[in-house]
């Protein structure tokens, strides 16, 4: 494949405008799915089930079936769309959205068009340095997912040049909201950055609510990113591209960036945009078309017939709005306060997406101090390495067990990082870990006065300076006994004892 021109960025921005939106795909975690009483793998107790065991006829499409609306489901959504600013619609309407593809049992998506539950709403969104961005939502609407497809055989995955296909419809009918964007303007050079701060507002809103596990690895959580250039000083928009599905908020930034280039360098060539959806390629960084984008026309949308109008009250709607959680901004602001951590120190936390981990390991019984070393050291440290979210790679309430084991000296530092290693590798719980691989602190002095005494015994120079009141000198003895002991020795347990046999000796 021929290698795609990029503009360099800063001549891209001063040459045009950027314009975003954003379609950001929220999973709800309701016990059943959207229409059918089949058990919803978007729920964490469902989550790994083999393929093709949480369906029901309707998720197939079966002749004869019909649709029940998700209370819950709807309920969440009003919740959400609340919380987005939103108005909402009474009553609103199911619509029937055509095409036709293998892991579309029925030929058709039960979504809303005209009609959606939630309208004309605004985010604000911090970014890195604190200031704030305000994003204008068009839509929040409610729809159900469709199967999934694995292509076996292919190239990376794709069904080009694939030996055969494998559908599963466990993800059919799952409840969604999607949540569209207006045009977003004015972002400028920091457009790549909005976008992953927009979508971290959403994942840490959704997350507030409950409504939703915003595992973005697990497809919870999954962001289109539309970007479109157009001339300066031109007030027409330019034609946009759709990427699809990317999976964590440090893509997305990407994403957007790539393309602002890859346009950039297309136009000022004198060529014209495709409007088309994109693949990303987290390997390469890059993005490659899909197909072409589809109108609402192409989709040939009229109302759902097996399915009545949606009609919240104005009671249940009130109800819900004095249910909604604190709003972000407050919520950054109160647990701050709380934590007592610098601007800086807090600032960390918010631009690296890890404010509901933190929240969760303090609330699950670390200190704030001790769930901030982790999850912006170590935890970020491994996610970074492996080109992933650190969220995905640790459960909070495992931390906050990883840090017990550390405050009640179980654990070291240098043995807690091992013991992260292997949660992380799927080993089991801090505790297994530390029991399979046998890494708990030597609590015995049994045998660390024996190590001590080799130790001393093999650095008689050493010794002698530690007589003569040369306490620094203990340093040597107390690395040669950590070695000896793998790490798995208390180093101010250590430093006692070696003081005390050099003076007995």
């Amino acid at each position: 494949m021929a290698k795609v021109a990029l503009m360099d960025f800063d001549e891209a921005l001063e040459r045009f405008e950027p314009v975003l939106g954003f379609e950001v795909h929220v999973e709800l975690n309701t016990e059943t799915k959207m229409f059918s009483p089949a058990g919803n793998p978007a729920n964490e107790k469902n989550h790994g089930a083999a393929p093709n065991t949480l369906v029901a006829p309707v998720d197939m499409g079966l002749p004869g079936s019909l649709p029940v609306v998700n209370e819950t489901a709807v309920r969440y959504s009003i919740s959400l769309g609340l919380a987005l600013g939103c108005q909402i619609a009474s009553p609103c309407r199911f619509a029937r959205k055509n095409y036709f593809y293998p892991d579309l049992g029925k030929n058709y998506q039960i979504s809303q068009y005209d009609e959606p539950i939630a309208y004309e709403g605004s985010v604000e969104v911090e970014l890195t340095d604190g200031t704030t961005f305000e994003v204008p939502i068009e839509r929040a609407h409610m729809e159900e997912d469709a199967g999934k497809l694995t292509h076996v055989g292919g190239a990376a995955g794709r069904i080009q040049g694939a030996a055969y296909s494998l559908v599963d419809y466990n993800r059919a009918g799952v409840p969604l909201v999607e949540i569209v964007t207006k045009p977003i303007i004015g972002a400028e050079k920091r457009a790549p950055e909005l976008a992953a701060a927009y979508v971290r507002a959403i994942r840490d809103i959704v997350i507030g609510l409950g409504i939703s596990e915003a595992r973005m690895e697990r497809g919870n959580l999954r962001c289109d990113a539309n970007v479109s250039l157009r001339p300066r000083g031109q007030e027409k928009l330019g034609t946009r591209t759709e990427t699809k599905n990317v999976n964590s908020m440090r893509s997305v930034e990407r994403a957007v960036r790539y393309e602002i280039q890859r346009q950039a360098a297309i136009l000022a060539d004198g060529g014209t945009i495709t409007q088309e959806t994109r693949h990303w390629h987290e390997d390469t960084g890059t993005t490659s078309p899909g197909r072409p984008k589809s109108d609402a026309d192409d989709y040939r949308y009229f109302p759902e017939p097996d399915l009545l109008p949606v009609a919240p009250s104005a009671e249940l709607i009130e109800q819900l709005r004095a249910e909604l959680p604190e709003p972000p901004a407050a919520r950054r602001k109160r647990l701050k306060a709380e934590w007592g951590f610098t601007d800086l120190e807090f600032q960390d936390v918010v631009n690296g997406g890890l404010l509901a981990e933190l929240d969760a390991t303090v609330a699950a019984g670390a200190s704030p101090a001790a769930a901030r070393k982790w999850w912006t050291g170590e935890i970020s440290r491994i996610a970074n390495a492996q080109g992933v979210e650190a969220a995905s790679l640790v459960a909070p309430a495992s931390v906050a067990a990883l840090q017990t084991l550390v405050d009640a000296g179980t654990l070291n530092d240098k043995l807690a990082r091992q013991v992260l290693e292997g949660v992380i590798a799927g080993e089991g719980t801090p505790q297994e870990v530390v029991d399979a691989r046998g890494l708990a602190v030597v609590s015995d002095d049994g045998p660390l006065i024996a190590a001590v005494d080799e130790a001393l015994a093999a650095q008689p120079d050493v010794l002698a300076k530690i007589r003569d009141g040369k306490v620094q000198a203990a340093g040597a003895i107390i690395g040669a006994v950590m070695k000896a002991m793998r790490g798995q020795a208390d180093a101010a347990r250590v430093r006692e004892l070696v003081l005390e046999r050099a003076a007995a000796s």
